[in-house]
């Protein structure tokens, strides 16, 4: 295990930060929920540590396999799948999909070897709002989970580089065309919260603009995709870009 690992964690609960704004999701006393699932049971063990050390989380399950990841999916609640692409019975892709049609609500972050881009594109195309590349993430796990439940993303800088200058040469890899099927129309407050949400703001942030709950926001924007037919905020912003919606 290289210094880089080790230096990532956090040493005691003591470490976590104690000033953790109330509106934001991921409290001491209703943390996040991540179900973890590698096939690699020393680099499960690496972020296992980490997660459980910040009392914002709540490691409920982990799994070695796409068979035991699904079995996890349907039996557990959670708000974060951290999961790695290659399993030794299949693609973490699979386990993605699953997990946004069983859990819609829950976020997934990919934790990879492989750092390529078209495996990135396709995980970000599936839903995933986080790809972490293992061995070069400089921040820690924790920090992750509690980006992507209050509406951000995360992905490991040189992985971000590398999807920058794929994007200046034009995208490789053919994505699904958003909105294809016909959507159904927003209501005043879904387009007011994707209107924010194309500038960049978090749930939590678009919380306290409109003075709603960050479960509220996020119960709009997963409203939003599904009259949208989209998947990621991404696509939704792309959609109401070329219809007129912001």
């Amino acid at each position: 295990m290289t210094d880089l690992w080790s230096s990532t964690r956090f040493s005691s609960r003591e470490s976590v930060p104690s000033l953790w704004p109330e509106h934001f999701a991921g409290q001491p006393g209703k943390p996040a929920q991540v179900l973890l699932v590698d096939d690699d049971p020393h680099m499960r063990m690496v972020i296992s540590q980490e997660l459980l050390v910040d009392p914002r989380i709540l490691l409920v399950a982990q799994a070695a396999s796409v068979h035991e990841g699904r079995r996890m999916i349907d039996r557990h609640e959670f708000d974060v799948l951290m999961v790695d692409l290659n399993l030794g019975d299949g693609w973490g892709f699979e386990l993605i999909e699953h997990m946004k049609s069983a859990r819609p609500d829950a976020e997934a972050v990919v934790i990879s070897a492989l750092e390529d881009e078209q495996h990135a594109l396709r995980a970000f195309e599936l839903g995933a709002t986080g790809y972490l590349v293992k061995n070069s993430w400089f921040g820690n796990f924790p920090q992750a989970v509690l980006q992507v439940v209050n509406g951000g993303a995360s992905i490991t800088p040189s992985m971000a580089r590398r999807l920058l200058r794929k994007l200046e040469h034009g995208p490789s890899v053919q994505l699904p065309e958003p909105g294809a099927e016909e959507a159904e129309p927003l209501s005043e407050r879904e387009k007011e919260i994707l209107k924010i949400v194309a500038v960049g703001y978090t749930s939590a942030e678009i919380g306290e603009r409109l003075n709603i709950s960050c479960m509220t926001v996020n119960t709009h924007i997963k409203n939003i995709y599904r009259k949208l037919h989209v998947r990621t905020r991404a696509q939704a912003v792309n959609f109401a870009a070329h219809h007129g919606l912001l």
